[in-house]
């Protein structure tokens, strides 16, 4: 049985003002930044536009065909502005504005005639396919950035509807599709559009789910890493040693001398922004594979994947310096913070807790040799 278009087209305004609304309504709670905005706004002008449409024949072909279709590009643009913003990747919005006027006016200058209806369908189809392409392309990015797996599913469900707008257009290129009458005949069209109806609802969800694995995201870096240096907290280092048990590693105690003193002298706030610089430079000079932990207080620990002890006491002497030149350019320190470390080596699998003692070993022969300086623990050795 052929489903009547008109029909259809109202169901989709339905369902456009329903999503919109609740998106606007979940905006205006403040838990979320302003992606729920655009993305409302983007639901109630392709629902807006639906409808006008849907009136073809009913009110003047100004306001149902021109309007509907403008005011429907301009919601299919704010799709992709919304999801832009979600990503925090958002750009002037007066040249966006800008950029869905002139994308507009050629629907109410160009394809104006009502026999063009073919024209308008081919035209209207590529503008709404390049949108939905650009908003794959947009969750493609928060998949590799984020590793957000459900804007995966966004990706999909915005390449399923880009093709079936690619299809669209090569219809009405062919003439298959509009003539005087768009709501005639063309079964593949009616079907296209029940299709667009659970994939506009489909596409909702989705931007949720991506908001609900973005905030335990959030939630789950908080539990792992410590809030003042971004390092991660004993919590955080846990999970990774599993994955540790096996592998050749180096570990690096390391204990900023004078800390409390500097605390005393300067208050907590110095002391605060001292640990921030001290992760900041070990970060920058550990490789992007290693691990950096506060284990309390002044306390970190450095985990070195696959490296022998040497380039690991190589690494420690270079953050060693690396610190104390960065402490001395701050003249308003009346106490000057140095490192001492302690490293020690595991060549192959073993127990972790062993290690940790071997290096702690070290560093309290760094502290007794007179502080500021790197030690090992060597499997030849005893601690002094």
């Amino acid at each position: 049985m052929l489903l009547d278009l008109r029909t259809i087209y109202f169901i989709v305004a339905v369902s456009c003002f329903v999503l919109g609304i609740l998106q606007l309504a979940a905006y205006a709670t403040g838990r979320f930044e302003r992606w729920p905005l655009w993305w409302g706004l983007s639901n109630l002008f392709v629902g807006v536009g639906s409808f006008l449409v849907a009136l073809r024949n009913l009110v003047p072909y100004a306001v149902s065909v021109d309007g509907g279709n403008v005011v429907t590009i301009a919601g299919y643009m704010l799709m992709f502005f919304a999801v832009r913003t979600f990503s925090g990747r958002v750009f002037d919005q007066r040249i966006f504005w800008l950029a869905m006027v002139l994308v507009s006016v050629p629907v109410v200058l160009i394809v104006s005639d009502p026999a063009a209806v073919s024209a308008r369908l081919l035209y209207v189809s590529v503008i709404c396919c390049l949108c939905d392409l650009a908003v794959a392309r947009e969750a493609i990015s928060i998949v590799r950035r984020e590793k957000l797996y459900s804007a995966g599913l966004l990706v999909g469900l915005y390449v399923c509807t880009a093709m079936i707008f690619a299809v669209r257009s090569m219809l009405a290129a062919t003439g298959e599709i509009g003539g005087p009458d768009p709501f005639g005949g063309s079964v593949v069209h009616s079907w296209m559009a029940v299709s667009a109806v659970a994939f506009i609802m489909l596409r909702s969800m989705a931007m949720v789910l991506m908001a609900a694995e973005r905030s335990r995201n959030q939630l789950t870096e908080l539990a792992h890493h410590d809030p003042l240096t971004g390092a991660l907290n004993r919590g955080g280092l846990a999970q990774h040693l599993p994955a540790l048990a096996s592998q050749p590693i180096s570990l690096l105690i390391i204990d900023i001398d004078h800390f409390k003193q500097l605390n005393d002298r300067h208050g907590h706030a110095a002391g605060d922004d001292i640990l921030r610089l001290f992760a900041s430079i070990s970060k920058g000079v550990m490789r992007s594979s290693d691990l950096l932990a506060r284990q309390g207080g002044d306390e970190f620990l450095a985990v070195l994947k696959n490296i022998s002890q040497e380039d690991a006491m190589a690494i420690a002497e270079r953050i060693r310096l690396d610190f104390a030149a960065a402490a001395m350019q701050r003249p308003d320190l009346a106490v000057f913070p140095t490192l001492s470390i302690g490293v020690a080596t595991r060549r192959g699998g073993g127990d972790f807790e062993r290690l940790l003692h071997k290096a702690d070993e070290a560093l309290y022969r760094s502290k007794r040799e007179g502080r500021n300086r790197v030690e090992a623990f060597w499997e030849n050795q005893q601690a002094a």
